[in-house]
Formats: C-alpha cells, structure tokens, sequence
C-alpha cells in the first residue's frame, strides 16, 4: 500500500493554492473535467516532487466543483470535522510568521517551539511540526494566545 493524496474541496482555488504556496507547497498538475464540471488540482512540497509528469509521493488534492451559472461557487463548512493536514516544516517560526505576513491568522502559535496549527481559506485545519524536535521557545509566540479553533 503506498499513500497517494488528501482531497479537500475548495471555494476559491486561486486563494486556496496562494496559502498552501507560502507553507511551500507547488501545483504539480491540473485536471479539469468539462462533463463532471470540476477542476482537480494537485500540490506536493519539493520534497516530495518526483520527475515532471509523475506523480508526487505525496500530495495535495483540491477539488473545484464548478458553479451553475450566474451562482456563487458551494460554500464548505465542517473543515474541523474533516481533521488536519500534517507537514514538518525547517523552522517553525520562520513559517508561521510567512504564514501572518501572508494575512492569515496563526490559531495555535508555536509556544513549544514545536507545534502550530493554521487553516486553509476554506477552513481546513493544518498541523505545522518542527523537524527534528523542538526549537528554544521565543517570543512572540512564546506569549502568544490560541485564536479561534484550530
């Protein structure tokens, strides 16, 4: 048995691909599908790239289902219901500040220099790990408090 991917529908898949993009993540592929009208869009972190027009080890799956015409596209809710997506990141500070500077919110700050939880635009909760153990708890977010739910 060999993982492939994680499928999570998304509202806005420009939006969606510009916040999985600063956690580092690239489209590796794109398929649209005119009688099923959906757009299926694959991401992976370079880690986990093989050659171009191969499958990534891991990815990434959004799906786009395409709205009727002249309606706005399906509103998801229930992304905690649905768990988390989990990724080890170089440095955990470095990350969640490109994820604030980005203008997303940092719900579960990184106090133990270990753990941080973000979510997507379309509310999918992302577990953020640092590699290789804990880094020295520091400030900010040392002190920083939990926003919302994560």
């Amino acid at each position: 048995m060999k993982y492939l991917h994680t499928m999570i529908r998304v509202a806005d898949p420009d939006k969606t691909i510009a916040f999985f993009e600063v956690l580092g993540l690239k489209e590796v592929r794109r398929m649209e599908n005119d009688a099923g009208r959906f757009t299926l869009i694959f991401l992976a972190t370079p880690e986990d790239m093989n050659a171009p027009g191969e499958r990534a080890k891991a990815e990434v799956e959004l799906t786009y289902n395409w709205p009727n015409e002249g309606e706005a596209p399906e509103e998801y809710s229930g992304g905690r219901n649905f768990g988390h997506l989990a990724y080890y990141v170089d440095d955990i500070y470095e990350t969640c500040r490109r994820v604030q500077d980005a203008g997303h919110i940092v719900h579960r700050p990184p106090r133990d220099g270990y753990m941080a939880f973000v979510k997507s635009p379309d509310g999918i909760s992302i577990e953020l790990l640092q590699e290789g153990g804990a880094k020295e708890p520091a400030e900010p977010w040392k002190s920083m408090p939990n926003t919302g739910t994560w």
